[in-house]
């Protein structure tokens, strides 16, 4: 014999409502294949003119940062950043100069990254 009790319903222990599906956040931002292709041919085309000499990469929560530094001693001269937050309003990327000035915003990166190949094509 069963252990349940006469007036137990079977249907009632179940919950009636289903919890959502939690989508599982990245917990960090992160350049894919195409982006960091791209940026790597720029940074190899830039360290053949003796320009840059060092790189660093940092991926946070909330954003991707490429980093080039003219020694491998001092500040970044160049950080190019991917913040996904921004990709609706103002665009994901951006190149930032060493004293914190934004100089080009934009939905695409070939796009963004045109303002230091423009560098490039003065000199």
């Amino acid at each position: 014999m069963s252990s349940l009790p006469d007036d137990f319903d079977p249907r009632e222990s179940r919950p009636t409502e289903r919890a959502p599906a939690v989508v599982p956040v990245p917990s960090r931002v992160t350049f894919n294949r195409l982006e960091l292709n791209r940026i790597l041919n720029l940074y190899g085309r830039m360290v053949a003119d003796g320009d840059w000499r060092d790189y660093a990469i940092d991926f946070f929560k909330d954003r991707a940062v490429f980093s080039v530094f003219r020694r491998a001693s001092e500040v970044p001269i160049y950080r190019i950043e991917k913040d996904p937050r921004l990709a609706r309003k103002q665009g994901a990327y951006s190149v930032i100069s060493a004293s914190g000035l934004i100089l080009r915003r934009g939905h695409e990166l070939d796009r963004v990254l045109l303002v230091i190949d423009r560098k490039l094509a003065l000199v």
